[in-house]
C-alpha cells in the first residue's frame, strides 16, 4: 500500500506558536520515547516505520513548508511539492501521478490519503492497511476510515451508513458535517462514524479523473499545468460522485489536537521553556519560547503561549475562540525553521523619514549546514558572529569566521556561509523593502560554493 500524507495549512488556532510559516504539525511540544520534544509530524512518521510503511509513503505539501519538513524529517522522504495551494484535489491528482511515473506502483495498487497530524495510537496506522483488502472485497471506488464515536461532538463530521447491519465494514449512505448535539445523537445511533479524513482508492481511479479532465498523466508535466486542475476539494471532484464508498470502523484511540485545551491534554510536561507555575495554579501549561521568565502565580485552567509572534493567556475552555479573535490580524511570522536551521525576529522599525526598514534576526545554524550562494538586490545586511566557527564565501573568496567577527553585506554582494561547528549570528537588514523575495540564489552546495570560489584565505 502506498500511503500521501496531506500538509498543509497555516495556522491561528495555536497561536502565537503556530502561524503561516509554523503550521500545528510542527510544533515541538510532545515527548518522544527518549522523552525528547517532537511534533506531530515526527510523532507520526514514527509510527509509520513501526509498521512497516515510512518507506512506502510521500507527503503532498506547499513550497512553504518545504524547509520545515525536511528540518524535522531529513530529506529523504519523498515530497510532492504544489506550484500553488489549490486545494486538496489537485494535491491528491499531483501526488498519484508522482506514484504512477515516478516510481514502480501499478494502477492496480491501493493508495491510502490522510492528514499529516493524527494523534492516534500506532494501531490506528495497522488499521490503515485493513483498506487495501476492503477494496479488494467489496470492489468500492472509495473506502475510508471512520472512527466510532465516543460522544455526540458537533466538532466532527459523520460517516453515515445506508444500514446499521453489522458486516465489519459500512456501506456509506451520505456524510453530514459539525451537526448539533441533538443530530449528533441521532446519528451514533444510526452507527455513523466520526470522519477522521482517511480514505483509499486503486490509483487508476484517480488517474482516470485525470484522463478525463485532458491533463497530462506524467508528473513533471502535470506540475507544469498544475493551474489548470480545478481548485476543489477532493470530497467535492471526487467522494460525491463516487457512486460506490465503503467505510471501516476504529474503535482505538484517536484525537484532533487542533486547540490549545486538546493539545495540553497530551503534553508530558506543564511546562516547556523559561518560566515558574506556581503549586496552585492547577491544570495550567506554560509554553515559552523566549529567552524571558514568564512566572504565573495563582491562575488555574489556563494556557500561557509565548513566542516571538506574542503571547497569549486564555482560559482552556475559551482557547478555541483564538482562531476568531485573530481573523484579520496579519503579521510577519518572526520564527522559522529552516533546512539549515532556525531563525528568530527580535525587532522590526520602518522609519518613515527616509522609507527605511530595519529588521533583526538572531540566526543558528546547524553543524555541517549552510546558507546557499546568494545576493539581495533591495538591501544590505550585517552579520555579527556570537557563537560556533565557521566559513564565509564573498564574492569568490572564502574566509573563516569565529565569535566577534562582524560582516557587512552590502546589496548585489554573492556570500555564503558553513557552520563547521553550530553557528549562531545576529543579522541586521537594512533596506527599502526587506522580504524574503529578495533572495537571488545563484548556488545551494558548500561543494559546489567552494568550487566556484577562486581564493581561500584563512
Amino acid at each position: 500500500m502506498r500511503l500521501v500524507l496531506l500538509s498543509g495549512g497555516s495556522g491561528k488556532r495555536l497561536w502565537p506558536l503556530s502561524n503561516d510559516a509554523r503550521s500545528k504539525q510542527f510544533l515541538r511540544v510532545l515527548e518522544d520515547q527518549e522523552k525528547h520534544l517532537s511534533s506531530m509530524v515526527q510523532r507520526v512518521f514514527g509510527q509509520l516505520n513501526e509498521v512497516g510503511l515510512g518507506e512506502s509513503t510521500v507527503i503532498a505539501t506547499g513550497k512553504g513548508q518545504v524547509e520545515m519538513l525536511e528540518s524535522q524529517l531529513g530529506k529523504e522522504v519523498p515530497l510532492i511539492v504544489e506550484p500553488e495551494r489549490r486545494d486538496t484535489f489537485p494535491a491528491i491528482a499531483l501526488a498519484a501521478s508522482y506514484l504512477y511515473t515516478m516510481t514502480n506502483a501499478s494502477l492496480d495498487d491501493a493508495v491510502a490519503v490522510l492528514p499529516v497530524d493524527p494523534y492516534v495510537d500506532t494501531a490506528f496506522f495497522k488499521r490503515i492497511l485493513d483498506l487495501e483488502k476492503l477494496l479488494g472485497e467489496t470492489k468500492a471506488d472509495l473506502a475510508l476510515m471512520g472512527v466510532k464515536p465516543t460522544y455526540p461532538s458537533e466538532k466532527y463530521g459523520y460517516i453515515v451508513p445506508d444500514t446499521s447491519e453489522n458486516k465489519g465494514y459500512i456501506k456509506v449512505d451520505h456524510f453530514t458535517e459539525k451537526p448539533d448535539t441533538e443530530q449528533a445523537k441521532q446519528l451514533i445511533n444510526k452507527s455513523a462514524l466520526w470522519n477522521c479524513g482517511v480514505f483509499a482508492f486503486r490509483l487508476k481511479y484517480v488517474i482516470s479523473i485525470l484522463e478525463s479532465l485532458g491533463l497530462p498523466l506524467n508528473y513533471e508535466e502535470l506540475t507544469k499545468q498544475f493551474a489548470k486542475l480545478p481548485k476543489i476539494s477532493f470530497d467535492y471532484a471526487v467522494v460525491e460522485k463516487a457512486k460506490n464508498i465503503v467505510a471501516l470502523p476504529y474503535e482505538g484511540f484517536w484525537k484532533d489536537l487542533g486547540t490549545w485545551n486538546t493539545l495540553t491534554e497530551e503534553m508530558a510536561t506543564k511546562q516547556i521553556g523559561n518560566g515558574i507555575i506556581s503549586d496552585d495554579s492547577a491544570n495550567t501549561h506554560l509554553i515559552n519560547e523566549l529567552d524571558i521568565p514568564v512566572t504565573v502565580l495563582g491562575v488555574s485552567n489556563a494556557i500561557v503561549a509565548v513566542s516571538p509572534d506574542g503571547i497569549l493567556v486564555s482560559d482552556k475552555e475559551e482557547s478555541p475562540r483564538i482562531k476568531e479573535v485573530m481573523k484579520g490580524f496579519a503579521q510577519r511570522p518572526m520564527y522559522e525553521e529552516r533546512k539549515w536551521g532556525s531563525y528568530r525576529v527580535l525587532d522590526y522599525t520602518r522609519y518613515s523619514a527616509n522609507n527605511e526598514e530595519v529588521l533583526t534576526k538572531k540566526i543558528k545554524i546547524a553543524e555541517g549546514a549552510n546558507l546557499s550562494y546568494h545576493c539581495h538586490h533591495m538591501r544590505k545586511e550585517v552579520w555579527t558572529i556570537i557563537k560556533g566557527n565557521g566559513r564565509y564565501a564573498e564574492n569568490g573568496v572564502i574566509r573563516s569566521i569565529k565569535p566577534g567577527d562582524v560582516v557587512i553585506v552590502t546589496a548585489e554582494t554573492l556570500h555564503a556561509i558553513i557552520a563547521d561547528e553550530a553557528l549562531e549570528l545576529i543579522e541586521v537588514q537594512i533596506g527599502s523593502q526587506l522580504i524574503e523575495e529578495d533572495i537571488d540564489r545563484k548556488l545551494l552546495n558548500w561543494e559546489e560554493i567552494e568550487a566556484s570560489c577562486a581564493q581561500v584565505r584563512g
